[in-house]
């Protein structure tokens, strides 16, 4: 490691940066409750007073040397090896494992949800509010009543945690941040074999789909089942496109046993697996039927063998209603929704909940048809149908009610196959620097606030710009006007 520090300057910037972030969530993230463990360990100053402010101060200095050291192994994208960028994934992928949770406390209800599951009632039908003690008190309240959304593969890996480490709130964090880690390795073996498999850069995939901080911070630092999710998505569309149709199919259906979402994938197997029948021989009606049968089939299968395994049938289905609790306006049916009732008000008062109800179940439907739509128009051959996969990913995460930051992984992942122009890399940036700013490390969010979304942009633009040109505000040449004054 010392080696790819001496060597990668950037590399070393951005470590740095991920020990300062690391450091300061102990001051800002989402400490567990009634825990007496940072007390014991004389850290508990950290989170209240000048002990705040100064842990955030070396948080935001941290994430601004993140940013930095990824926009300009960005912008020389001939500097560093494919071999060192995926070191440096692991290198600044290291610190964050001991992060206190980060930006959301969802792994908190990833634990109550396991707890209700090790405490034998059923997590479908029961909440974490069934179980008192740390972990219910860690968690986010609107979700003590709630049920899990959870597919039945997930379920029984929290479980498995809970089973280890009991109401030990920070054993549990650290153990699900173990048994999620295995997702980044596996993404670090599939994003460049997709790349590659395509003729696009594997080191620029691994730029933009992992070493991303906004989504290293939230996957490891936060942590979030996307980041075992990420890995299983993309090792699966890699043995697809290597021509291992089946065992591709079964570990897509694995994804789909972690979290339904990816089940969009699934249907474009399909258009890749008769593309790689036509190089061969002339595809006929039996082997169309065969393809779409084995595409449909091995996946559900994988999902029903988790479900048998959980025992609790489909009653996950329950707990996908209660995404619609989440309220941000970063999706198209929850954004539309906003406005409707703003433009409205000086008229009519119209709740918004009500405005909701309406422009979602619009986003449903079109979303629906869309995804009909792309999943057709993807039958030409493997490189159609790969790109109208990453439209229909980019839909859900569009259409969907509700989307979160690290939810981009699952296209992230996936639309390294393709070269993206200046412009595209710009938007990631830009988008990403922004959802950094406006979600804070202590689960709020200041969207709604005029001045910080603004500087967020500001921010955001500036790093876009920085990614194409060098020192775009010439401080450099601010800094030699000084030295020739000196």
């Amino acid at each position: 490691m010392s080696d790819l520090l001496r060597r990668y300057p950037d590399s070393a910037l951005g470590l740095l940066g991920s020990v300062a972030v690391t450091v300061g969530t102990y001051g800002l993230a989402d400490i567990p409750r009634n825990d007496a463990t940072l007390a014991d360990l004389g850290l508990a100053p950290m989170a209240y007073g000048h002990g705040k402010t100064l842990s955030g101060i070396v948080f935001w200095l941290g994430v601004t040397l993140m940013v930095m050291a990824w926009v300009r192994i960005g912008r020389d994208r001939e500097a560093m090896s494919l071999r060192a960028t995926s070191a440096t994934v692991l290198v600044w992928a290291a610190p964050l494992v001991f992060a206190i949770p980060v930006f959301s406390r969802d792994v908190y209800a990833y634990l109550g949800q396991a707890a209700v599951l090790a405490d034998g009632f059923d997590p479908y039908n029961d909440g974490p509010a069934h179980v008192p003690g740390p972990i219910l008190d860690s968690m986010a309240q609107i979700w003590a009543p709630t049920t899990s959304p959870y597919s039945p593969a997930f379920m029984l890996l929290a479980r498995g945690v809970v089973a280890v480490t009991g109401e030990n709130v920070f054993a549990g964090v650290m153990a699900f941040r173990i048994v999620l880690l295995p997702g980044l390795l596996l993404a670090l073996w599939a994003v460049p074999r997709i790349a590659a498999h395509f003729g696009a850069s594997r080191r620029s995939g691994l730029w933009l789909a992992l070493l991303n901080p906004l989504l290293l911070i939230h996957l490891v630092g936060g942590p979030h089942g996307e980041m075992l999710l990420m890995g299983v998505l993309a090792a699966g569309a890699a043995l697809v496109l290597s021509g291992r149709h089946a065992a591709g199919l079964v570990v897509l259906g694995l994804a789909v046993s972690l979290k339904v979402t990816a089940g969009v994938v699934v249907p474009f197997v399909v258009w890749i697996w008769l593309d790689h029948l036509r190089r061969e021989r002339t595809v006929t009606a039996r082997d169309r039927i065969g393809v779409f049968a084995a595409t449909a089939a091995i996946p559900a299968a994988v999902f029903a063998a988790f479900t048998l395994a959980l025992g609790l049938g489909f009653g996950w289905l329950n707990g996908l209603a209660f995404a619609n609790r989440i309220i941000n306006p970063f999706t198209l049916p929850t954004l539309a929704a906003h406005l409707v009732a703003w433009i409205a008000s000086p008229f009519h008062a119209w709740n918004l909940h009500e405005v909701l109800g309406v422009t979602r179940t619009v986003g449903s439907v079109v979303m629906g048809v869309l995804l009909v739509y792309l999943w057709w128009r993807g039958r030409r051959d493997e490189r159609t149908a790969m790109a109208f996969m990453c439209w229909a990913v980019f839909a859900v995460l569009v259409l969907e009610p509700s989307t979160l930051p690290w939810y981009y992984t699952w296209v992230t992942v996936l639309v390294v196959a393709f070269t993206l122009p200046m412009w595209a890399r710009q938007v990631v940036v830009v988008a990403s620097v922004v959802l950094l700013i406006v979600f804070q490390p202590d689960d709020s969010i200041l969207f709604y606030k005029p001045f910080e979304s603004l500087l967020a942009v500001a921010l955001g633009v500036l790093a876009a710009v920085s990614l194409r040109r060098r020192d775009p505000l010439r401080l450099n040449r601010f800094g030699a006007v000084l030295r020739g004054h000196g």
